[in-house]
């Protein structure tokens, strides 16, 4: 009698099956933030066959492979042997970061990084930008397709770094054929966070630019991680926008956050905001206003199509941002510290803003007497 078909013993006996092969994943930035909890959730994935985690330092994820090295080390390429995807995450955003500093790493390391997969074999780099290269602009449409052009400057914090990586994307393929690129694009990041947008919500007032048109739409970092799993595992590809269906509106944030307004004209938020930069009260430049006073909400249609959805809401979304901000104390982009000199510049940028705000008060009296 012959022998059962090797599918009918596997069948048979389950602890026989072969294990499903997955690809071998490289997450750069992998010892925290965003990299720490995508290193996580794909070393605990059963369709993924390794984790090849790469820092400065190395993490708590002890079933992944450790590198200990820079991005900007040429010798990544080796590291990254043997993987099949390299999702890059090792990126500096941090407002108190000298924007030179920041972007030569921010760029550097995103090329080295590509040329580095390229040169071992790799076939597909996920990157990851922000839905700000859109731009905030009073004309855009509500959602945006993500197809839209990229229309951002590089006048807010860190956007002309992503706009140099997603051009570093689109050249990618041509630089190096056979190099897939996938560039996700998540909306106002919240969950251990810390941006120019979660700081506006650590403020004892929401500012608003009179006439501007506000929409807030958020995007957990537990779904941004699971559309970044959806991409490693070859689901979806292309530019891929990730955030809660629908937005806010302005008013509905005040509402749900009990945070009232401080309303200025757009001339006078844009100089106060300019001029408190220029002289080191505030870490934001005056572009971080547009993303609040114009609209930059995205449709997220390709995810969507893939069959991705997202699991949390804007409410619940906001609810935990103002959760993780309480207690907190900003003003104008700069946050109170206990130390004497933080606390001296902070005070600075708030009677900046706040006598702002008496000289419109006064000469709107002044009108109304006319």
């Amino acid at each position: 009698m012959s022998s059962p078909d090797p599918q009918v013993r596997a069948a048979r006996n389950p602890s026989t099956s072969p294990a499903v092969r997955g690809p071998v994943v490289a997450v750069t930035g992998a010892a925290s933030g965003i990299g720490a909890l995508l290193t996580e959730r794909l070393a605990a994935s059963e369709e993924i066959k390794q984790v090849l985690a790469i820092d400065e330092r190395r993490g708590e994820c002890t079933s992944a492979t450790w590198h200990v090295l820079d991005v900007r080390d040429p010798a990544i390429a080796e590291k990254l042997r043997g993987a099949d995807v390299v999702v890059h995450l090792a990126l500096d955003l941090d407002l108190e970061s000298d924007p030179a500093a920041r972007t030569a790493y921010n760029v550097r390391g995103t090329q080295t990084v590509l040329t580095a997969a390229a040169a071992a074999g790799v076939h597909r780099v996920v990157l990851c930008t922000s839905t700000m290269v859109y731009g905030a602009l009073p004309d855009n449409e509500l959602p945006l397709s993500e197809d839209a052009e990229l229309r951002a400057t590089a006048e807010a914090t860190g956007v002309g770094d992503l706009l140099e990586i997603e051009r570093l994307a689109r050249r990618a393929p041509r630089a190096h054929p056979g190099l897939n690129v996938t560039v996700v694009r998540p909306s106002v990041l919240v969950g251990g966070t810390d941006t120019a947008l979660t700081r506006y919500f650590e403020s004892p007032r929401l500012l608003v630019v009179a006439g501007s048109r506000p929409a807030w739409q958020f995007c957990h970092v537990e779904d941004l991680c699971s559309a970044l799993e959806y991409a490693v595992l070859e689901r979806v590809d292309g530019e891929l926008a990730v955030g809660c269906d629908g937005w806010l509106e302005q008013e509905e944030v005040e509402e749900l956050s009990g945070i009232r307004r401080m309303e200025l004209p757009s001339a006078v938020a844009l100089g106060a905001a300019a001029r408190l930069h220029r002289i080191g009260l505030t870490p934001s430049p005056a572009g971080d206003l547009a993303y609040t006073m114009y609209p930059w909400v995205v449709s997220g249609s390709r995810l969507h199509d893939a069959g991705w959805r997202p699991q949390w809401t804007n409410e619940e979304v906001l609810a935990e941002l103002l959760e993780e901000v309480a207690g907190r104390r900003t003003v104008a982009g700069r946050r109170l510290g206990r130390k004497d000199a933080t606390a001296a510049g902070a005070a600075g940028a708030t009677v900046a803003l706040l006598g702002t705000a008496a000289v419109v008060r006064r000469v709107r009296k002044a009108r109304r007497r006319i």
